[in-house]
């Protein structure tokens, strides 16, 4: 036994020794920058003056841009919902899981490690402002993911299926500690002031933080304050409102530089801006000489710009980095940078890029080839060679179109009978890739029913399991039901398709549950077959809700098949059953007096039950 005197010399040497090395990691967390960083929704590369667009005025984001470190062949998926995948997990959409807008695709896989986690185990303040679009129900919610604070709309948009009934971007419901609340202001506005709002509280604390600002805008509909209209009142309808959009982005990015600035965190912020895949509503005015838009495999598809500033890094000078990079960069280049931990468990099919923000050589960047694929909507699973592989100057599309964007930068004159090697190349690399996500592409993840974390869920018709998109994704499609599409819509102005699909659930609690079918959500307060008036709001019309003959309601779950009348005033069908844990499928109908299908239950709201 030792000496107590001893004893009182190590105690003493061990509170030291504690004492030091938390002052070593109070300094470590004090060095450690700040990350803003901001993605918006659907904008494209030619959608900034400072890439040349002749009419959009970007004035802000072009003083970022001379500001800032810019990859000039900087990549993502052509569609949000992957983007945000890679983006979020460093990881290949397709590899990731979340690699489609919608029909029960857009969910991470459980136990990725994800962004907002990293930034977390290293002892940062982590919140999301804006758009998620990477699951609406337990376990695949921000707040379920890693994000300490989150105000954000669910689905693909405002206006879409499972966001608040009849917000139009102006004084909205957003989701916030587990419930809807209604802020004032128009959307943009709101994910600004609230990240401004959050910022100064981790400050205050002397927190390191990692703001996500995720907007919506300037995704469809194009709705926006007036005045940011003005300027562009002689272009037609969506490009205009499309414009005054980035305008309002524009001016908001403005002030959050404004908040570092007065705050004193400029120096020690990492600020990035990047949009999530290829333009939409500008690209007819103006697409930087590129072929494609979203959901495009040529460049104007994907290629998008991306920012970063760090006065205080000791990064290489402000200027452009032609060097190939993707999406998947993001997070190694971030966990680098910050110190941040690196999961074990983490699939990172991206590179850090710190190296070459801090001065240095990559060689091996020279011969990288990447792989640019997402989930279409029809069909919903990827297929092979429906994709682009880069290299270097070289585009290879659909596995056969060769381009040489240095020579070709708008892609119209295919070379691949004059370059079969580099082909071959590409092709073999497709193969090599492809082999290795094949056999996990149907693995899809669930919804859990009966969890404590959320009960009761709600779930709405955007996450349908389904082969193709089921036209059953924004409110406008439920409120026509049953009418014809406009002409146009369909080839030969078809009715629209049946809109069901089942939902891949995961029962967590065996016990007794409570199901409320509903063909309009809760907050709208109409019987199911009740048609409703059109709305208007303050940008934008929604059309009247066609009535609906259902005369019964079926609910399949497990080993469950049960039926009951629709009532005339009935707002809901409800059906309580006994189920067992487990995996399963969740199917609803709605059907006429004859038996027919009309379509299933838009919304259905979950209860476990005491």
């Amino acid at each position: 036994m030792k000496e107590p005197h001893l004893l009182r010399s190590s105690s003493v040497l061990t509170v030291f020794v504690f004492i030091v090395l938390g002052m070593m990691q109070s300094a470590a967390a004090a060095e450690r920058p700040n990350v803003v960083f901001v993605l918006t929704d659907d904008q494209g590369y030619g959608d900034l003056s400072c890439h040349g667009n002749p009419i959009l005025q970007t004035p802000y984001l072009d003083r970022l841009a001379r500001q800032s470190i810019r990859f000039t062949d900087f990549h993502v998926a052509p569609m949000c919902t992957p983007t945000r995948a890679e983006l979020m997990t460093g990881c290949s959409a397709l590899a990731s899981g979340a690699y489609c807008a919608c029909s029960g695709r857009t969910f991470l896989r459980r136990g990725m490690p994800t962004m907002p986690e990293v930034f977390s185990a290293t002892g940062y303040e982590t919140a999301l402002f804006g758009k998620w679009h990477l699951g609406d129900n337990y376990p695949h919610r921000p707040e379920d993911r890693g994000f300490g604070h989150a105000v954000y709309h669910p689905g693909w948009g405002i206006t879409s299926t499972p966001d608040y009934w009849a917000n139009d971007y102006f004084d909205d419901f957003f989701r916030t500690g587990g419930r809807a609340r209604q802020f004032p202001g128009y959307c943009t506005d709101v994910w600004f002031q609230q990240a401004g709002r959050w910022i100064r509280d981790c400050h205050r604390r002397g927190k390191p933080f990692f703001a996500y600002v995720s907007t919506n805008a300037p995704h469809g509909p194009f709705y926006a304050p007036a005045k940011y209209k003005t300027p562009y009142a002689d272009l037609d309808k969506d490009p205009r409102g499309f414009f005054a959009m980035i305008a309002n982005l524009d001016e908001n990015m403005a002030k959050l530089d404004g908040l570092l600035t007065e705050l004193g965190l400029r120096e020690n912020t990492i600020l990035i801006f990047m949009t999530d895949n290829g333009g939409t509503g500008g690209v007819k005015v103006f697409n930087a000489g590129m072929r494609g838009a979203k959901a495009s495999y040529y460049d104007g598809g994907h290629r998008v710009p991306f920012f970063l500033r760090w006065p205080g890094g000791k990064l290489r000078q402000a200027g452009r980095l032609d060097a190939l990079s993707h999406g998947t960069d993001v997070l190694p280049t971030l966990i680098e940078l910050c110190g941040l931990k690196s999961p074990a468990d983490a699939r990172l099919d991206g590179v850090s890029l710190a190296p070459l923000l801090r001065g240095r050589q990559q060689p091996e960047l020279a011969e990288r080839m990447v792989v640019v694929q997402y989930g279409r909507l029809d069909p919903t699973t990827p297929q092979s060679w429906d994709s682009a592989v880069l290299w270097n100057q070289w585009r290879l599309v659909a596995g056969k179109e060769l381009y040489d964007v240095s020579r070709d930068p708008g892609q119209q004159t295919d070379v691949a009978a004059e370059h079969p090697r580099v082909v071959a190349k590409m092709r073999a690399h497709y193969q090599r890739w492809w082999g290795d996500i094949k056999p996990r592409l149907d693995e899809f993840e669930r919804l859990t029913l009966g969890s404590d974390h959320e009960n009761p869920a709600r779930l709405t018709s955007l996450d349908w399991l389904a082969d193709k998109l089921v036209p059953a994704a924004q409110p406008f499609d439920i409120r026509g039901l049953g009418v014809p599409v406009v002409e146009g819509s369909l080839p030969g102005g078809r009715p629209m398709p049946l809109m069901n699909g089942f939902w891949n659930v995961e029962i967590r609690r065996g016990g007794r549950y409570r199901f409320l079918l509903r063909r309009w959500p809760k907050e709208a307060g109409a019987p199911i077959n009740a048609p409703l008036p059109e709305y208007r709001g303050v940008d934008g019309i929604f059309p009247e809700g066609k009535a609906l003959p259902a005369a019964r309601a079926r609910l399949k779950v497990g080993d469950v098949d049960a039926s009951k009348d629709v009532g005339k005033r009935d707002k809901a069908v409800e059906f309580v059953v006994d189920l067992e844990p487990g995996n399963t499928h969740l199917q609803t109908w709605f059907l006429d007096a004859g038996g027919n299908e009309l379509c299933g239950a838009f919304y259905v709201e979950v209860f476990r039950l005491p």
